[in-house]
């Protein structure tokens, strides 16, 4: 038995707006420059991408993406500062939310471990 655990952020009614892939796609923009290059390179829709951005940025109440309009391509992005310490802050916080469950799970597999052996007894 393994444990599998996917952290989001919601806005205040429920709706996911902040998960890894957001953080995913952050950092290829950052390597590509471009969202739409971003969303090539990562296999989605430039306009899911576009979304996923926007929404991001509405729900942080921050720009995670400079949009550069101009030169011959009229394309071209990079994170601003707070995008580049948001993907920093988020990870840390994600490894440290998934040490806790993982120390919780080495809990239960030994409670669980515990009730089998209880129940395998009481079967006898």
């Amino acid at each position: 038995m393994e444990l599998k655990v996917k952290i989001y952020l919601s806005d205040d009614s429920g709706e996911k707006f902040m998960g890894i892939g957001v953080i995913w796609l952050l950092e290829e923009v950052g390597r590509a420059g471009s969202l739409r290059k971003a969303s090539i390179n990562l296999g989605i829709s430039y306009t899911k991408c576009y979304n996923m951005v926007k929404r991001a940025e509405e729900n942080l109440g921050r720009e995670l993406i400079d949009r550069k309009k101009g030169g011959a391509s009229h394309e071209g992005a990079t994170l601003t500062d707070f995008a580049r310490e948001f993907i920093s802050l988020y990870w840390d916080f994600q490894k440290r939310a998934k040490e806790k469950v993982e120390e919780e799970f080495v809990i239960f597999g030994k409670d669980l471990e515990g009730l089998k052996r209880r129940f395998e007894e009481d079967a006898v």
